[in-house]
């Protein structure tokens, strides 16, 4: 795969890069995306009612189960050679903040340190009522393919539901991550976003950011977003193909 001398020089020379990364980087390695049509016993739901405080409030179990099928996916689930990909490039240029909107841990299992989680962790329940953080207890959750209903645990300090310790729609940006990913778009030299849509507030804001500041903006996706216009560089394909690649390149020292 050839890449553009421009992209490979400005990558060898950057400082700090962000990788900015979405759904379509966890969807390479099989976990459903919210654009996928639900199924079995959710096959009537929009994902929107069951991804928020009211649809929980509602029909708690209903809402835990959805969650906890996600989460088996997830568990089910694999790195893929994008994941790697990046956290082989973390150890390859002086500093790299790695910002995802996925709420899965493939980034980690690859390797890729605390990555800045903007919409929160499946693994990271906690109780709807107080917040406290609940520990799932060891082993693997055993749920059909189809899913079905379960009733959240309880906290233990205050007998509240426990909620996934995800960010729902209506629900703000954990605040300090937030920060944290506006303060390292704005001072890296070179953005990679990474299999997302560029279309989900606020967190598209972030190439933005990166470009006005003056860093060069990448897109790695098989699609046509709205960041086509603003990035300097669109390499159109699989993230599981193409990061590879490069970091490739980048090592070999030719285009």
């Amino acid at each position: 795969m050839q890449f553009d001398e421009d992209l490979l020089a400005r990558l060898r020379s950057a400082r700090h890069v962000v990788v900015f990364t979405g759904a379509g980087v966890s969807a390479e390695s099989g976990i459903p995306t919210f654009r996928d049509a639900l199924t079995g016993l959710w096959s009537h739901f929009d994902a929107a009612e069951l991804a928020s405080a009211d649809g929980f409030e509602h029909d708690p179990a209903l809402v835990w189960g959805w969650y906890e099928w996600r989460r088996m996916k997830v568990l089910q689930a694999q790195p893929n050679p994008a994941h790697l990909a990046i956290a082989e490039l973390a150890r390859r240029v002086p500093a790299l903040t790695l910002v995802t909107q996925n709420v899965d841990d493939l980034h980690e299992r690859a390797g890729n340190a605390e990555p800045l989680r903007l919409h929160g962790s499946l693994h990271r329940p906690r109780c709807f009522a107080c917040a406290e953080p609940y520990l799932y207890p060891p082993g693997m959750p055993d749920e059909p393919e189809g899913g079905r209903r379960i009733e959240p645990p309880r906290c233990t300090r205050c007998g509240g539901p426990i909620r996934p310790g995800v960010v729902w729609f209506g629900e703000s940006l954990p605040e300090q991550t937030w920060g944290q990913a506006l303060t390292a778009a704005g001072a890296c030299d070179l953005l990679f976003s990474v299999g997302t849509s560029a279309v989900v507030w606020p967190a598209a804001l972030l190439p933005e950011q990166a470009g006005r500041s003056g860093a060069t903006v990448v897109q790695v996706n098989p699609q046509e977003t709205p960041l086509d216009h603003l990035a300097h560089h669109n390499l159109r394909g699989q993230a599981g193909e193409i990061l590879p690649a490069l970091v490739a390149a980048l090592e070999s020292g030719r285009p």
